[in-house]
């Protein structure tokens, strides 16, 4: 996958998200040892509370209900 299309799956996965009532925000970590280098979570904004962590997959069959 190029930079190109992964920044637009990114994109449609977020105003999936937020159409959800949800957020999608990507772990800062730089570090690739880190436990949560690469995480994705889905976050409900009212209450701060993690819905999901895990990959891209991962966010797009919760979102998608697969």
């Amino acid at each position: 996958m190029t930079d190109h299309t992964a920044k637009a799956v990114q994109n449609r996965l977020r105003r999936k998200a937020e159409h959800q009532g949800l957020t999608l925000h990507k772990s800062r970590r730089r570090d690739p040892d880190a436990t949560d280098y690469g995480v994705w979570s889905l976050i409900k904004p009212a209450s701060g509370k993690v819905v999901l962590q895990g990959t891209l997959q991962d966010v797009e069959r919760y979102l998608t209900g697969r």
